[in-house]
C-alpha cells in the first residue's frame, strides 16, 4: 500500500490525515489545536503540525504530503528566515483603511476606477483579508519591521517550506526553497490567475520595497523532498483550504460549495477567470488549473454559536428551536455581521435585529432568525456568483455549519435550490492528499476518488420572503465604536 499524506492548517487547529494513494481509504487521522486571535506567532502552527502528525501515528511510511490551510495570512520573513511579527491572520480587520487606501490610489482618487483597476489586474478588489493590504498596514504602522522583511510568504507555504527542512536556525535561511500553488498566490493581491505571474508593482505598492516570493508550483508540480523521520517523501504544491475542499469534493464547472465554518464561503469551479469591481466576488484559481470565483463572509458558524449562547442551548437545541419557528421568524431579521463584514465589505459594522414585535420575541424565533440571517448572507454570495456568469447548478453544504439539522433544512429554502451534504470529513486535508496523490502518480489528472459521491440530498420549497425582508434591512446596520 502507496501512502500519501493531506494537512489542513487551518484558523482553529491543524488536522493529518493519511490516506491509501490508490484508493483514498482514510488510514489514519490526528489533530491538534490553534490559538485563538487574530495574530499568531507561526511556531504554533509548526508545533500544531507536530502534534498532530504524532496524533496520527507519525509519517515514516508516507510517500508524498501536500499542506492545505487558511488563505490569505501574512507571514513576513527577515534574511535569515526568522519570523519578523506574528502572522496577521485573514480575519484580522486592522487592514482595512490600507484597503481603501490602495483601492484608491491605483484609481488615482478614484475608488471606483481603482476597484476595477485591481480586479482587472489580480482578480480580486483589495479587502483587509488580503495579504497586500497587511503589507501596507505593515509599512504604515511598523516600519522599522517592513523594513526588515525579505521574503513574504503564506500560512501553507511557510509550512511546506518548514517540512523541507527549511527556516531559521537550519543551516540557511533557505528563502529560494519557498514555493506556493495558484490557488493560494491568488489571493495574496499580488498575483494573477490569468497570466500566472506575480504582479510586483503592487506588492511594492503594498509593502514599500520588493522581496523574494514563492516559486508558484502547478497543480501536480512536485515540491521540494520533505524531512520526515527517516524518509525523504515528495511534497506537494499545497492549496488553499477552499480549493482544497473542492479538490476533495471533485467539484466541477457548475458546482457550488457553500462552507460554513468560521468564516462563510459560497466558492465555484470556473472555466474562466472573474474580474468584478464591486469586490463582491474574489476570483481566485482553483488546485486543478482552473478558477475558484468565490464570495466570503467573516460570519458563519459563529452566528450560531453566538445564538446558541445567547439562549443558554446548545446546537441541538438552537436547530430544535429554529424549526419549530415559521418561515421568516414572523419578521424578525437578523443582520448577521457579529465581526465586521467582508463580502459586503463593512469592516466596521455590527450586527443588528429587525422587526422585534411583541408575537416574535420568543426564543425560537430569535433561532430561526440567526439560521435564517446567516444563510441569507450565503445566497446573497451565491447572487453574486451568478452575476459574474458563473454556473450555478449544484450546491454542496459542507463545514461545521453543516451539521446542523436546521442549517441543512432552512438552507433549501433561501437558497432556491436543494442542497447536497457530503458525509461529514476533513475536506481540505482530504483535498491536500489527494493532490499529493497526483503528483505522486505523474498523472495528468487527479485520482479518481472524491468525497462528492457520499452525499445526502436535502429539498424544500424556496420562500421568498425570507430573503425580501432581510434585503430590505441588511444595510441598517451600526458601526463599532473607535
Amino acid at each position: 500500500m502507496t501512502l500519501v499524506a493531506g494537512v489542513d492548517s487551518s484558523t482553529q487547529s491543524c488536522k493529518v490525515v493519511v490516506r491509501d494513494a490508490d484508493t483514498g481509504e482514510l488510514v489514519r487521522q490526528g489533530r491538534a489545536s490553534h490559538p485563538d486571535g487574530t495574530s499568531v506567532d507561526p511556531r504554533h502552527w509548526w508545533d500544531a503540525l507536530q502534534t498532530a502528525i504524532a496524533d496520527a501515528g507519525g509519517l515514516d511510511d508516507v510517500d508524498a504530503i501536500s499542506v492545505g490551510g487558511q488563505q490569505h495570512g501574512m507571514v513576513a520573513l527577515d534574511s535569515s528566515g526568522e519570523v519578523v511579527r506574528d502572522a496577521l491572520l485573514w480575519n484580522d480587520t486592522r487592514s482595512a483603511q490600507a484597503a481603501l487606501d490602495l483601492v484608491e490610489e491605483l484609481g488615482d482618487g478614484d475608488a471606483e476606477k481603482g476597484a476595477q483597476a485591481w480586479a482587472d489586474a489580480v482578480g480580486s478588489v483589495p479587502v483587509a483579508s488580503l495579504t497586500v493590504t497587511k503589507l501596507r498596514w505593515l509599512r504604515d504602522a511598523e516600519p522599522e519591521n517592513a523594513d526588515r522583511v525579505a521574503a513574504v510568504a503564506l500560512p501553507h507555504d511557510w509550512l511546506t517550506w518548514r517540512l523541507s527542512g527549511n527556516g531559521a536556525g537550519s543551516g540557511g535561511a533557505g528563502l529560494d526553497q519557498l514555493v506556493t500553488d495558484r490557488s493560494d498566490a491568488s489571493g495574496t493581491g499580488y498575483w494573477s490567475p490569468v497570466t500566472n505571474d506575480y504582479r510586483l508593482d503592487l506588492l511594492e505598492r503594498g509593502l514599500g520595497h520588493r522581496v523574494h516570493l514563492p516559486r508558484v508550483l502547478g497543480p501536480s508540480e512536485a515540491g521540494p523532498r520533505a524531512v520526515v523521520g527517516g524518509r525523504e517523501p515528495v511534497l506537494g504544491p499545497g492549496a488553499g483550504d477552499n480549493a482544497a475542499a473542492a479538490l476533495a469534493l471533485g467539484l466541477g464547472p457548475g458546482d457550488v460549495a457553500v462552507s460554513i465554518g468560521t468564516s462563510g464561503v459560497v466558492s465555484a469551479i470556473a472555466s474562466s477567470p472573474t474580474a468584478d469591481g464591486s469586490g463582491l466576488v474574489t476570483g481566485f484559481a482553483d488546485a486543478t488549473g482552473a478558477f475558484l470565483p468565490l464570495a466570503c463572509t467573516l460570519n458563519a458558524s459563529r452566528v450560531l454559536d453566538a445564538a446558541a449562547r445567547m439562549l443558554g442551548v446548545d446546537h441541538a437545541g438552537l436547530s430544535e428551536l429554529a424549526l419549530s419557528a415559521p418561515a421568516g421568524a414572523d419578521g424578525l431579521v437578523l443582520v448577521p455581521y457579529l465581526e465586521g463584514e467582508r463580502t459586503p465589505n463593512k469592516p466596521d459594522a455590527t450586527g443588528a435585529l429587525h422587526g422585534l414585535r411583541l408575537a416574535n420575541t420568543t426564543p425560537a424565533h430569535l433561532a430561526r432568525a440567526a439560521v435564517e440571517g446567516m444563510l441569507c448572507a450565503l445566497a446573497d454570495g451565491i447572487d453574486a456568483l451568478r452575476a459574474q456568469g458563473v454556473a450555478v447548478e449544484r450546491l454542496f453544504l459542507i463545514g461545521g455549519g453543516a451539521q446542523s439539522r436546521a442549517v441543512r433544512e432552512i438552507a433549501p429554502t433561501v437558497f432556491g435550490l436543494p442542497v447536497h451534504v457530503p458525509t461529514p470529513g476533513e475536506y481540505v486535508a482530504d483535498g491536500a492528499a489527494r493532490q499529493a496523490a497526483w503528483v505522486l502518480s505523474g498523472s495528468a489528472t487527479a485520482p479518481s476518488w472524491t468525497a462528492a459521491a457520499e452525499a445526502a440530498l436535502h429539498s424544500a420549497d424556496p420562500v421568498a420572503r425570507v430573503r425580501e425582508q432581510y434585503a430590505a434591512v441588511r444595510e441598517l446596520t451600526g458601526t463599532r465604536p473607535l
